[in-house]
């Protein structure tokens, strides 16, 4: 089986309104569909856009504005739901910090033509969501996505140096895993593919990377982002030498688009010519102190076929 994915370099962009924002994404959405995208990977924090919409004093204060974020939550919800139902999609759509029991969360939220089918939360905390942010672990939790014709999960950002999360979704079902990303830098950027190339490498597995681009001098949260878009995959049998599908200029704005073909994983996971994966199984990975969940969210109405564009 095959599908089509579309990787965003996604600018933060000021908004003067929701209404505003809600245009501008359709636009992204639509771009992507009329290119025969059937999953739409947006970054980690895109959603810090909304911080545009507020006042100057919820602008500069950090901590403020993932309250109000988690009040816009439903809306921002509702926005991609309805643009998946109407361009017949599968959006993971940019990350957004909400608040539950309490504590302050990084979600992805993951939607289908039929609604809302689930999300990810982050586990690890950079210096900056923790220190300064007040961005917490998430309960450890992992959802494993099956769709029509694979599945995967997703690992935000920083989430995907790590090996663990990587692995037990692989273990679950997984062969494509998701990487949203945010970083300021090229050396953080840096981490983050290497990362996703690692975890290719591990799982013999598919991992694509979307990030953040441009600067938001407005937002003192998200105000410098170097990033590009990324396709990885093991290095083996009918797959590219070197591991790289492909990758877009850093810092440009649009979709890297790319279909993928899941029988090549299983291909290269029975027969390659190294078995990564199940060598891989014998480890026993896991946090000292929490055991980590995996959730399985069937995706459906989703058909393989995607409108057309007149």
């Amino acid at each position: 089986m095959t599908v089509t994915i579309a990787a965003a370099q996604y600018p933060i962009t000021e908004h003067k309104t929701f209404s505003d924002w809600r245009k501008h994404t359709e636009k992204w959405v639509a771009q992507a569909a009329q290119q025969k995208a059937q999953l739409l990977l947006f970054p980690e924090y895109g959603s810090m856009e909304l911080v545009s919409i507020f006042s100057e004093e919820i602008r500069q204060n950090i901590r403020q504005q993932v309250i109000e974020l988690d009040s816009l939550k439903s809306d921002f919800c509702e926005v991609f739901a309805n643009l998946a139902h109407q361009y017949q999609v599968i959006i993971v759509a940019p990350s957004l910090p909400v608040v539950e029991n309490g504590k302050k969360h990084n979600r992805a939220f993951v939607f289908s033509p039929k609604g809302l089918v689930g999300y990810q939360d982050k586990f690890f905390m950079t210096r900056f969501e923790d220190e300064e942010w007040g961005i917490e672990t998430a309960p450890k939790t992992l959802t494993l996505f099956e769709a029509s014709w694979g599945n995967f999960g997703i690992q935000l950002c920083y989430d995907v140096e790590f090996g663990l999360g990587s692995q037990l979704l692989s273990s679950a079902g997984a062969s494509l895993l998701l990487a949203p990303s945010c970083t300021e830098t090229i050396r953080g950027a840096t981490r983050v593919h290497t990362g996703a190339r690692a975890r290719a490498l591990e799982n013999q597995a598919y991992t694509v990377v979307a990030q953040t681009v441009g600067n938001a001098a407005w937002s003192p949260a998200v105000d410098i982002n170097y990033g590009y878009a990324g396709f990885y995959c093991t290095a083996d049998k009918n797959l590219p030498e070197e591991g790289i599908i492909n990758t877009m200029p850093p810092q440009k704005e649009g979709w890297l688009l790319e279909t993928l073909d899941f029988s090549k994983i299983e291909a290269v996971r029975n027969d390659g010519q190294v078995l990564n994966f199940k060598d891989h199984q014998r480890l026993q990975t896991g946090f000292l102190e929490e055991k980590v969940t995996v959730l399985k969210k069937e995706i459906i109405g989703f058909s393989a076929s995607v409108p057309s564009f007149k």
